[in-house]
């Protein structure tokens, strides 16, 4: 009886003093309420009652951070949201320093999204989100630091306008094309312009030209089933008959 007895209370000790841990996780050891040190990962041993363990995983975490109201700089309200990837570096630091890390760095993440929103124009929250990005990394990342988190990425993922801002952003992007074609047409008609006076002074230079002109012309309507074909005759061609008339009537 007292070898079952013994054989069980082995079995016991063994099972609550034997911890497996995985390769991303790390066991921090408490002995007595004070902190002996950080172990794992693999096969670890624990003394029953005296030691507690408390697991921690360095594995990479990804936490939606709640849509938040903002009110702009420009006091435009509108609702954001975004992502924060984070990962524990020291598992000691992670257990002692805070609470509970997890919800302390969202609870962070919620205001500093608020804040760093709220100081920016609408413009430049829609347009500038790398910067907006590069911020919030770096404003958690300095607070999160003590707590020996290592906040790697943020991005914002969507922003939510009114309809009647999003029905004014439309009108405005509507006559930013309207005036971008009519500029485009106007340079388009000045350059050409410039063209028609630049073959205005080489014709002028050399009527021969004009004459290859009026030839390519009829090459061009003889091409086309037209009923009606216009020949254009260049006065110099008449220019002997006019001066024959006038001799006869002198």
């Amino acid at each position: 009886m007292f070898y079952i007895l013994a054989v069980v209370l082995g079995v016991m000790f063994l099972a609550s003093a034997i911890r497996v841990l995985r390769e991303y996780e790390r066991g921090v050891i408490f002995r007595l309420g004070r902190l002996i040190k950080t172990k794992g990962p693999g096969l670890i041993i624990l003394i029953p009652v005296i030691d507690k363990m408390v697991k921690v995983s360095l594995r990479l975490v990804t936490m939606d951070v709640p849509s938040q109201d903002v009110i702009t700089k420009d006091n435009v309200s509108v609702k954001v949201n975004a992502v924060v990837y984070f990962r524990v570096m020291d598992p000691n630091k992670a257990v002692v320093e805070v609470e509970n890390y997890l919800f302390a760095t969202s609870q962070l993440a919620q205001t500093t999204l608020r804040s760093v929103c709220g100081q920016m124009e609408l413009d430049e929250l829609l347009s500038e989100r790398e910067k907006i990005n590069t911020r919030l990394q770096s404003i958690l990342d300095h607070h999160t630091d003590p707590w020996g988190i290592k906040v790697t990425t943020v991005e914002v993922k969507h922003i939510d306008l009114p309809q009647e801002m999003q029905r004014a952003m439309a009108r405005q992007a509507e006559a930013e094309r309207e005036r971008r074609a009519k500029v485009i047409n106007a340079e388009g008609e000045y350059q050409a312009a410039n063209r028609l006076a630049e073959a205005a002074a080489i014709i002028s230079k050399h009527p021969e030209a004009l004459q290859l002109r009026y030839l390519q012309t009829l090459r061009e309507i003889s091409s086309e089933s037209a009923s009606t074909t216009l020949f254009p005759i260049p006065i110099d061609l008449l220019k002997p008959f006019l001066g024959k008339g006038q001799k006869e009537e002198t």
